[in-house]
């Protein structure tokens, strides 16, 4: 078989998920890949509130004369829901559902606006898997994608019935995680 027998597609639907680190890193190389072939990215953060490495790093972009126009970030969480001790307790599951929804609004206006060679919205599958968005309005984001609009989407628990949306899905399987050992997060490593 060579090249000749294939060939490519308008746009793709990419999926990063599992239980193991670096969802939201693999969502950074494609937005990275993507910025550096000249393309325009939305990405798109559902749950992360507080600063992480690629929050930082996105605003740098953004300050960038080279970037300004290629790339539009959008933060819509509330912290973590409903992970014990690691929960943003001071803020209602209502409070929670609303920034969801609203970021979820924000997403599917992106996607459906043919604007963007690329949409990364970040943990929406926690978002979903926490019921905090439907699996509908996960189905109807990557349905209503506008056909020349490639999507991706992190997060841990992406629906299994949903699979044969995608194009490419990886699984990220956690070997060992220092966490486990009761160690916290390394700033620059895991955020």
């Amino acid at each position: 078989m060579s090249f000749e027998d294939f060939s490519t597609k308008e746009s793709v639907v990419v999926v990063y998920t599992g239980e193991g680190k670096g969802k939201t890193s693999a969502g950074i190389g494609l937005m990275a890949r993507a910025l550096g072939r000249g393309m325009k990215v939305a990405f798109i953060q559902f749950i992360k509130t507080w600063e992480t490495g690629e929050s930082l790093f996105i605003k740098t972009l953004l300050d960038s004369e080279a970037y300004q126009d290629k790339l539009h970030y959008f933060r819509g969480g509330k912290g973590f829901y409903n992970a014990g001790d690691l929960s943003a307790k001071d803020v209602s599951d209502d409070e929670h559902k609303k920034a969801a929804e609203d970021t979820f609004k924000e997403a599917l206006k992106a996607v459906k606006s043919g604007e963007y060679d690329l949409v990364i919205c970040d943990e929406i599958n926690n978002s979903v898997h926490d019921g905090l968005l439907t699996v509908e309005q996960l189905e109807k984001l990557i349905k209503q994608k506008h056909k020349k609009t490639s999507l991706c989407l992190t997060g841990r628990n992406f629906p299994e019935n949903l699979i044969n949306n995608t194009d490419i899905a990886t699984n990220m399987t956690k070997i060992r995680h220092h966490f486990d050992d009761k160690f916290l997060a390394n700033k620059g490593i895991d955020y």
